[in-house]
């Protein structure tokens, strides 16, 4: 054991060696990073790893206990080890869902689609996004991967992710600050502040785009024609910014506490800090989706009137179609669509189709793709899957359970809210999926999510073998993300499924043709003896304290990246369209 916390000691002080402090006050950090009495280090493990990665930033018992009340259900519903403890698959699959659930948010480097094995997190990319990387490096130890994940770990790998997001903000606005030659120890009047937030709108939506950024930012009578919404994204900012005034004016104890106001501040002055700028970009990023949900809904009721058999598909011809006649949202290449994995191409008779569910997840339509963070649409499974994980509360169930449980549940997809069909094909599927199994049918593997989008086939996307399907935005697929008007002239003369009346119904049209018996499992549940990790109070969260680590992991390069464009304006993709 003490050997075990020397090595754990070892790793906290090469990460300590990356931080470079933003100012003196890092130094208390990295002092209490130097312990040399492993006995003290087993006590306040997370501590010292929360001071050694930075400036030292805390985050309340309160925060950490929310954090785990909200990921119960789904952890009750993971395979466990025999200590009670799941294996970094799950916890990587935990936090990507918890995200994706809480803020829509997709994280680069847990996506459950990205391959990994034994002795890696994932493939090479992840190590390129410094964000999951830097978290991970924490969590790469031999004790961890024999011993398993607590529920607290979980809690504190999420806290700090979001912690990591928020010094991502503050590094961009660090940038525009400096842009626009406003010193960042001053306060800002409500015009300069107005000022810093759309640069910082621009930055952030824009991505990697530079070219897109500098061509706006010389130019914003742009802004109307590169963002169709601009003037409700403005009232959405000057929204975030009414809420920080109201909270300041109405409650001045809980401001303080949350750091949404400083001490010393007049709440009837309308002056801003660079916190409080900060505070109004994090509070953007956290509800951002859910402004944005009514154009994503948008698009999913356009889909889904092109869907007459209700199989969660639209034909290439009416996808194309819709495109070149009226909407012009739905133009990918049939090549980008097929990397995201929004093809179904496994029907000879009504040939190639857009998967809806997949579709609206696709990077693609992704309002915002950082270098280490995408923001996307609601993932309307993710609600379907709440209601089981709680009703469940194991990682397995017997199907007459799960037909039970699912076949109550209401599709606001389907005509007055309608419950879903199991008898069957799908009632057989589920039996077959529970004989692979021994009698039970494992919550979280492929072959549920699979039978679930069958279910759901507008609400839940169709999972992939790993590695089939990559979250790729549009500019780093390159030039060919969008097909150009020939190809889509061409499928839409070419298909013939136009014609197939409403009336045929959809196991006519063999819609489950792309039904595949492999089986993924997110972990072992089989159970095996391994022993508990740390135990340890964390009160402290692991925070980005060097402006290098930030500048390198958060503007560096994105890979096989291209410009997406020639023209005036080299946008990065239709996601700003949407």
């Amino acid at each position: 054991m003490m050997q075990l916390f020397n090595s754990l000691f070892l790793i906290v002080l090469a990460l300590a060696a990356l931080c470079i402090p933003a100012s003196g006050k890092g130094g208390a950090g990295l002092r209490s990073a130097r312990l040399t009495d492993a006995s003290s280090f087993q006590g306040s493990l997370g501590d010292a790893m929360g001071e050694a990665l930075g400036c030292g930033g805390q985050v309340d018992e309160r925060h950490l206990a929310s954090i785990e009340k909200a990921l119960l259900p789904m952890w009750n519903t993971l395979p466990k080890t025999t200590a009670g403890r799941v294996e970094r698959r799950s916890l990587r699959y935990l936090v990507h869902r918890h995200f994706n659930r809480q803020s829509a948010l997709h994280i680069r480097g847990f996506e459950p689609s990205r391959p990994m094995n034994g002795s890696d997190w994932g493939d090479a990319d992840i190590l390129s996004q410094k964000v999951p990387a830097f978290v991970e490096s924490v969590l790469q130890s031999k004790h961890k991967l024999e011993h398993g994940f607590a529920l607290r770990d979980a809690a504190l790998v999420v806290a700090t992710l979001e912690q990591l997001i928020f010094e991502s903000e503050s590094t961009v606005l660090e940038r525009i600050y400096h842009e626009q030659h406003k010193p960042a120890d001053r306060s800002l009047s409500t015009q300069g502040l107005g000022q810093v937030l759309e640069s910082y709108m621009i930055h952030w939506m824009m991505g990697a785009d530079q070219d897109g950024i500098r061509i706006l930012l010389s130019n914003r009578t742009l802004l109307k024609t590169a963002f169709p919404h601009w003037k409700s994204l403005q009232e959405f900012v000057h929204g975030e910014v009414s809420s920080l005034e109201f909270k300041r004016q109405h409650a001045p104890v809980a401001s303080l506490s949350d750091a949404s106001t400083r001490k010393g501040h007049n709440a009837l002055t309308s002056r801003y800090s660079f916190d409080d700028a900060h505070s109004v970009v994090g509070g953007i990023t956290r509800s951002f989706a859910s402004f944005w949900e009514s154009e994503c809904t948008s698009m999913k009721h356009a889909l889904v009137e092109m869907d007459t058999h209700n199989t969660g598909r639209v034909p290439m011809a009416k996808f194309y179609n819709s495109a070149l006649e009226t909407d012009w949202r739905f133009g990918e290449s049939e090549s980008y669509l097929r990397e995201l994995g929004a093809l179904d191409e496994s029907s000879t008779w009504t040939g190639k189709q857009v998967l809806i569910a997949n579709y609206i997840q696709a990077t693609s339509n992704c309002i915002v793709s950082a270098p280490h963070y995408s923001v996307c649409c609601v993932n309307d499974c993710e609600a379907h899957l709440a209601e089981i994980e709680e009703a469940i509360g194991a990682p397995a169930a017997r199907p007459s359970e799960l037909l039970a449980l699912v076949g109550n549940m209401s599709s606001h997809m389907l005509l007055d809210d309608a419950t879903p069909k199991l008898k069957g094909s799908l009632t057989q599927q589920l039996e077959e999926i529970a004989a692979a199994h021994g009698g039970l049918v494992p919550l979280h593997g492929r072959l549920f999510a699979q039978w679930l989008h069958y279910v759901f086939p507008r609400e839940c996307p169709f999972p992939h073998k790993v590695g089939t399907a990559v979250a790729m935005s549009p500019m780093e697929f390159g030039e060919g993300y969008i097909a150009t008007s020939a190809d889509m002239k061409k499928h839409a003369l070419e298909a013939n499924t136009t014609n197939i009346s409403a009336a045929v119904d959809k196991d006519e049209l063999e819609w489950m043709s792309q039904w595949s018996p492999e089986e993924e499992l997110i972990a072992d549940h089989t159970g095996r003896g391994l022993r508990a990790p740390w135990e340890s109070s964390v009160t402290h969260i692991a925070c980005v304290g060097g402006a290098l680590m930030l500048a390198a992991g958060l503007f560096g390069s994105t890979g096989r990246s291209k410009k997406a464009t020639d023209g005036l304006l080299p946008v990065y993709g239709k996601s700003h369209f949407v």
